[in-house]
This record gives C-alpha cells, sequence and structure tokens, in this order.
C-alpha cells in the first residue's frame, strides 16, 4: 500500500512540474508570436510608405506608467495560478520564478526603447510642401540625437518630399529616417473632418489610432521652426506624472487678449485656452485611457469620443480640431502636461509686446510662425528667421552662413515689437549652432 502511495506522489509531483513547463513554454510561445506579428505588420507597412530608406520601427521613448517601479515579486503576500503570466503588476504568482526570462526579455526591451529616435510628426496639404521641409531642415540642422519623420502629405506631395529629403547630403540623411503616408480620416463625414479648419488639419487627431506601433510621439505644425534640438522637447516626457498623457502650451498668458476667454462657445481648457501646434504625446496612454465627457456619463476611449463630440460641437467650434483638443482636457484636466510658451511662441506673444515671461529669461525654444506670417510683411523677424534656414545650404559654416546673416537680417525688423524682441530667437539658436559646428569642426 506504501509502495502505490509513494507511486501516485511521484506522478502527481511529475504531471504538477511537466504543467509548469508547458505553461512556460507557451507564454514564451505568445510572447514570440506577438513580436513576430508586429514585426511582420512593419514590413508591410515599409512596402507601402517607404521612402528609400531602410526604416526601422521602433517605438517611441516610453513614457512612465502606472505602476511603474513596482516589482510584483519582491512581495508574496498574495499568490495566485494564472497561466499565461498576466498577472496584475502588484501581485507576485507562483510563476515569479519561471517568469524570469519574461522579465529579462522585457527589461532589455526597454534599455533597447530608452536610446531610440524622436519620433516627429507634421501633416502637409495643400502648398505647404516647402514650408514642412523648412521646418523638417530646423529639426535636422540643430538635433544630435536622431529623429524618425511622420509625414503625413496628399498624394501630390509625396514626390516632392521624397525627392527632397532623398537629396541632401547623406551625411545628414544619417540622422533622419522618414515615412510618408496619405490623409485618411474615417468613412463617415471625411470630407467634413478634412475640411474642419485648415486643410487635412484634423489628421491630427487620428495620429494615435493609425501610428499604432509608435509610443510617443511629438506632432507640430509646418509652420513650425526648431531653435532648441528636438530632443530637449522630448525629455519633458520623463516629467509627465502618472496621468498625464499630452504636453501643449497655453492659447495665450494674456487674458486680456485671450481668444478663448472671450470668444469661445464651448468648454476649453484652463483660463486661457491651449494650442496644438506644438503636441507632446504619450499614444500608448492615450488610446489605453477613458475620457469624461459632457455627451455620456460613461468615460470614452480615443477612438470613441471624436465622432460624437465633432457631431456635438461642429457648428459651435471656430478652430477646428484645436477646439476639440480643448474640450477634451476641459474635462480631463489631470491628463494635461502645461509647459511655457517659450516651447511655442507665436506672433501674439510680441505683436503687442513682449507677453512671454519664460522666453524673455530662457529665450525662445520653438518659434510658430502661425496666420502665415512667414510668407508676408506683418511680422518681418518671424519672415527673416524662416527665410534664413531656408536658404541655408547644408554643409556650409553655421555660423558664417546661417547665423550672422540672421542676425543681421533681425536688425532691420527693431521697428516692429516682435523684431524688437528678436533677440529672443536667438539666445538659444546661437547657442544650438555653435555648438553643432563645433562637433562638425572636431569631426564627430
Amino acid at each position: 500500500m506504501r509502495c502505490y502511495l509513494h507511486a501516485f506522489l511521484l506522478c502527481t509531483a511529475f504531471t504538477f512540474f511537466s504543467l509548469l513547463y508547458v505553461f512556460s513554454q507557451l507564454a514564451s510561445t505568445l510572447e514570440d508570436g506577438d513580436e513576430w506579428n508586429l514585426n511582420e505588420q512593419g514590413i508591410a507597412e515599409r512596402s507601402r510608405h517607404d521612402t528609400g530608406h531602410l526604416i526601422r520601427k521602433m517605438p517611441g521613448l516610453t513614457g512612465p506608467r502606472d505602476g511603474e517601479g513596482v516589482d510584483r515579486c519582491k512581495s508574496l503576500s498574495v499568490s495566485y495560478w494564472n497561466p499565461y503570466w498576466r498577472l496584475p503588476a502588484d501581485v507576485c504568482g507562483v510563476n515569479c520564478l519561471l517568469e524570469s526570462s519574461l522579465r529579462k526579455k522585457s527589461d532589455s526591451a526597454v534599455k533597447k526603447a530608452s536610446d531610440v529616435r524622436s519620433h516627429l510628426a507634421v501633416v502637409a496639404c495643400g502648398p505647404r510642401l516647402e514650408e514642412t521641409l523648412t521646418m523638417l531642415k530646423s529639426a535636422v540642422l540643430i538635433s544630435k540625437k536622431p529623429l524618425h519623420f511622420h509625414i503625413f502629405a496628399e498624394d501630390e506631395l509625396h514626390d516632392g518630399f521624397r525627392h527632397a529629403l532623398n537629396s541632401w547630403p547623406r551625411t545628414v540623411q544619417k540622422k533622419f529616417n522618414f515615412t510618408i503616408y496619405p490623409i485618411t480620416f474615417p468613412k463617415e463625414n471625411a470630407n467634413e473632418w478634412k475640411k474642419l479648419f485648415k486643410p487635412c488639419a484634423s489628421q491630427r487627431l487620428f495620429l494615435p489610432l493609425i501610428l499604432k506601433e509608435v509610443d510617443s510621439l511629438l506632432y507640430v505644425d509646418t509652420d513650425i521652426l526648431f531653435l532648441q534640438p528636438v530632443e530637449d522637447i522630448w525629455a519633458l516626457l520623463s516629467q509627465f506624472n502618472s496621468s498625464q498623457l499630452a504636453a501643449m502650451a497655453p492659447e495665450h498668458e494674456e487674458p486680456r487678449i485671450g481668444w478663448y476667454n472671450r470668444f469661445a462657445r464651448h468648454p476649453y481648457y484652463g483660463k486661457t485656452g491651449i494650442n496644438s501646434g506644438v503636441m507632446l504625446i504619450n499614444m500608448t496612454r492615450l488610446r489605453d485611457t477613458y475620457f469624461k465627457n459632457d455627451m455620456t456619463t460613461v468615460a470614452l476611449q480615443w477612438k470613441e469620443i471624436l465622432m460624437p463630440l465633432f457631431q456635438k460641437y461642429k457648428l459651435n467650434i471656430t478652430w477646428g480640431d484645436q477646439d476639440l483638443l480643448n474640450i477634451i482636457f476641459h474635462h480631463n484636466p489631470e491628463s494635461l502636461y502645461v509647459f511655457p510658451c517659450q516651447w511655442n511662441y507665436r506672433p501674439d506673444h510680441c505683436i503687442y509686446g513682449s507677453n512671454c515671461q519664460q522666453a524673455e529669461q530662457e529665450g525662445v525654444f520653438i518659434l510658430h510662425g502661425n496666420r502665415g506670417v512667414y510668407h508676408d510683411d506683418k511680422q518681418p523677424a518671424f519672415r527673416a528667421f524662416y527665410e534664413a534656414i531656408q536658404k541655408y545650404r547644408f554643409g556650409e559654416n553655421l555660423e558664417t552662413s546661417l547665423l550672422e546673416p540672421l542676425e543681421a537680417s533681425l536688425q532691420t525688423t527693431k521697428h516692429t515689437y516682435c523684431g524688437r524682441a528678436s533677440h529672443l530667437f536667438t539666445k538659444k539658436f546661437r547657442q544650438s549652432l555653435v555648438s553643432i559646428q563645433q562637433d562638425v569642426t572636431a569631426g564627430r
């Protein structure tokens, strides 16, 4: 009888450990299968959108997550069986030791993601090709870390982008990859979305749903010029708290000249609203978040909230998709990180006298020439800056061929309020160019 008992116990133990092994292999297979599917999707996407470069599809910088830093295997206070190894972040199961190989794989993936490119997105329609190229040029000129450009453009602009970017010097091309996408909107109300504000501007609302493989993204309008390296604003992702998923600047610093607080017929963020010309987004969080709203008591995900929000407010909005973003973050203020006006410096900040205090202290980091000021005579300081970058030829000395002519041109704009503040434009820009030129001279 005792022999039968021993045999039974041995069989039971063998069966238990066999099941552990089978489930561990199953989990590993699922992980590898997911990774394979992502790689396959990346290959398929490259075949549709690649522009001649070898595009390395990688997620952007992974922003902080809820429960970050919690090690579920430090505590054995709660333990239960989960055959797919999907335990909550604060629970340690009996599989912790067997899960260690998966944890190592995950840790290595995080380390690999920490040094990837900054992902920059732009939407270009109509006569915006040259303006967009000048924006991308400013980003490449002063950024030291590699970039990935996600360019959404009308079909007739694709060849222009491809030809221009492929014609840049090889030493410059090493600093960036790019992917070109068609303009796409939901089939329902597609024409209304496209004409909501400026042509195609509302495409940016759908970037989290299109770029599903991208974790974080910096979206900018075509009329942006970078005076600081892109990696500097990208670093703000690390300052997000556990609830924040996007970052923007206020629409105005001075309520007396604010538009939203005086004229808006819909909810808006804070005291003066937010401007969406520069948006830093943790898209993984945005896709996973449920947003409070004034349409239903049920919180809605991003893919669910856009259409009903548009239907409710389309007769009350003036600035298109920017107004929709203001409405969303009015009801979800905890989700927004607000960065200072120097990261989105517009004519409004100097047209009636300087009203961006942070720029006065540290200089302008990003110049936003909205309302077409790069192409008319209303704000000659903005136009001078745009034309200096547009005319600069890659390979020429940055100080003598770009910075010095720019500063001389800005001197001729002192008769305007923005011209008198133009020393703020070059304060950080000079430092960025000098640093880059020193690297070039040293052969780095």
